[in-house]
């Protein structure tokens, strides 16, 4: 499977898209690059980045994937890790209290590229997705694939999870979307234009709605039990999605290397844009994160991670460290100062953020502007 198989982008359904702690303590024995400094790419970046108090990213450097990292995933508690890739494995990392990542558990039983990985709401179960293939169930504490969900003569696309963990869902290669329980059995199944050929997937926590990328400009809505739909139209090709903690927004990656804010609480309505980072051929994911989810981050072409604040759309930070295109971002949810990043160049880099703090604005992070950031060029 070539490069370009993994994520690029075609005008049909971007066919082929595939794809802290305070300060990491020396001395642990882990690959640690401390020369890994974030450091401003721009004159735009370092006026934003005066707003804010100075602070150093040291990376705990994870070299244990074999071929490019694709997505990654903090879990729920912060305690683990999930990574996935093109070497047809995930892996599952444990985070030790002392803030060292460790591997726990790799997971190799599919047969292409891994391209999702899903938790369970109590983090003890681990779902993974390969490329147009099948979504394992994976049990945390011994590594064990407990079921393999698949569907006859389809592929699957993408997994999630129901809020109460009894149920799973998958987009299907026929662009349905299909739920089962957690011993096979297939629930329901919704035919038509529900979902791309690879696209991300999302449950709000009651349950309700179901989220996925129905168009190659539009995301669906779909709340399953009175079978309703809203929609949020874009006019530029979306990459990928993330719903935020609270379910209240939804962060939009677009194809213009542009990242959207939506709030998607009642009226949907579009309140930021962020700008700066570089995406041009391949799917790149974004986050949420820090203290109460007040920042954006996301990967770039450019091998670096970019960090926005969430509120005015400021790019405050680039930071730098990887040799290849960042795919994916994850920000621990149990640890403000934690954040991950996956790369082309085979690593995931951990980083130890020191005082990262936000500027106060009127509006908060629930402003209703448009707020924009070009960043550096």
């Amino acid at each position: 499977m070539n490069r370009a198989s993994k994520t690029g982008l075609d005008k049909e359904s971007l066919d082929a898209r595939a794809q802290t702690n305070r300060s990491l303590q020396g001395g642990i024995g882990l690959a640690q690059d401390q020369a890994a400094v974030a450091q401003p790419r721009s004159g735009r970046i370092a006026k934003a980045a005066g707003s804010f108090h100075r602070y150093i990213a040291h990376a705990q450097v994870l070299k244990e994937h074999s071929d490019e990292v694709w997505v990654l995933r903090f879990s729920h508690n912060g305690k683990y890790l999930a990574s996935s890739s093109r070497d047809q494995s995930a892996i599952i990392w444990e985070v030790n209290v002392n803030g060292s990542v460790s591997l726990k558990h790799r997971l190799s039983c599919h047969q292409k590229p891994v391209s999702h990985v899903c938790w369970s709401p109590d983090d003890h179960q681990l779902l993974t997705c390969g490329v147009e293939e099948a979504v394992r169930l994976w049990d945390v504490s011994s590594g064990e694939c407990l079921h393999v969900y698949e569907k006859d003569g389809l592929g699957l696309l993408s997994c999630a999870w129901s809020p109460d963990g009894k149920w799973i869902l998958s987009g299907i290669t026929d662009k349905s979307i299909c739920m089962w329980d957690l011993d096979g059995k297939e629930l329901e199944c919704w035919k038509g234009q529900r979902t791309l050929r690879i696209s991300d997937l999302e449950v709000t926590s009651d349950g309700k709605r179901i989220i996925t990328i129905c168009r190659e400009s539009a995301i669906l809505l779909f709340n399953w039990e009175t079978k309703t739909e809203k929609f949020i139209e874009e006019d530029q090709t979306i990459t990928s999605f993330l719903l935020s903690g609270d379910d209240k927004f939804l962060l939009v990656s677009l194809l213009n290397q542009e990242i959207h804010l939506w709030n998607i609480e009642d009226d949907i309505k579009l309140i930021a844009k962020y700008k700066g980072h570089k995406r041009s051929r391949f799917v790149v994911r974004c986050c949420f994160g820090g203290l109460e989810q007040a920042f954006v981050a996301s990967g770039s072409e450019d091998s670096q991670v970019y960090i926005w604040q969430r509120s005015s759309g400021e790019l405050i930070e680039a930071l730098s460290g990887h040799s290849g295109a960042v795919n994916c971002v994850s920000w621990n949810p149990a640890n403000p100062h934690m954040l991950a990043s996956a790369s082309d160049d085979r690593t995931i880099r951990i980083w130890g953020l020191n005082q990262l703090k936000m500027k106060k604005s009127k509006g908060g992070i629930h402003s209703n502007g448009v707020h924009y950031c070009n960043g550096g060029s």
